[in-house]
């Protein structure tokens, strides 16, 4: 049994075990773990890679979003609108075809975790317009929560820490970049919170 590494595509190269040769000095259980530990590395840079293809999907539907909504819109015809709108709505059709996710694995505890963790976050979405100041305070509160080291300004939501402690690591990531999305979109805003 030989182990042969193969190229597919350019940078690409993968294990390929050829068992009709001598089996060499290496030990088979030796060869074979050595294929899986190839593999298990190629699997995590594909999840890594996955996910930054999916931040790349959302930061271009959240640009596409901004675009259509923009108050640059007001300084133009009706017509020139129009057509913006007509290809901004073009690119979006175009970036709906494009489905990317890696799935997380967790237990029931944990699902359920993740559950209060999103309902926080909705509810901290749709108080952005009641009052953008306590939301822009809520939403860093959070991000205390998911840091080792937090804000001292503003303190830390308990009830949300316990419930992102619960989460798998992976979702806690995801979490703590979508509360940095509405952070720099509170920053964009110029709303600072209470002190």
């Amino acid at each position: 049994m030989e182990v042969d590494v193969y190229s597919i595509a350019e940078g690409s190269r993968l294990p390929l075990i050829d068992e009709t040769t001598a089996l060499g000095t290496q030990a088979p259980k030796d060869r074979l773990i050595a294929v899986l530990d190839q593999v298990e590395m190629r699997v995590e840079r594909l999840r890594r890679d996955t996910v930054r293809i999916e931040e790349e999907r959302d930061s271009l539907l959240s640009t596409l979003d901004s675009v259509k909504h923009s108050e640059l819109l007001a300084d133009i015809s009706d017509c020139d609108q129009d057509d913006i709108k007509r290809y901004a709505e073009r690119i979006l059709a175009r970036a709906m075809t494009v489905e990317v996710a890696v799935r997380t694995d967790r237990d029931p505890q944990q699902e359920e975790a993740l559950h209060q963790v999103n309902m926080f976050i909705d509810q901290l979405v749709m108080s952005v317009h009641e009052d953008t100041v306590v939301a822009h305070t809520r939403c860093q509160t959070y991000m205390n929560a998911c840091t080792s080291q937090p804000d001292p300004c503003s303190g830390t939501d308990r009830n949300f820490e316990t419930a992102i402690l619960g989460c798998t690591l992976d979702d806690q990531k995801r979490i703590k970049k979508r509360l940095q999305g509405l952070l720099e979109y509170f920053a964009k805003l110029n709303v600072t919170s209470y002190s």
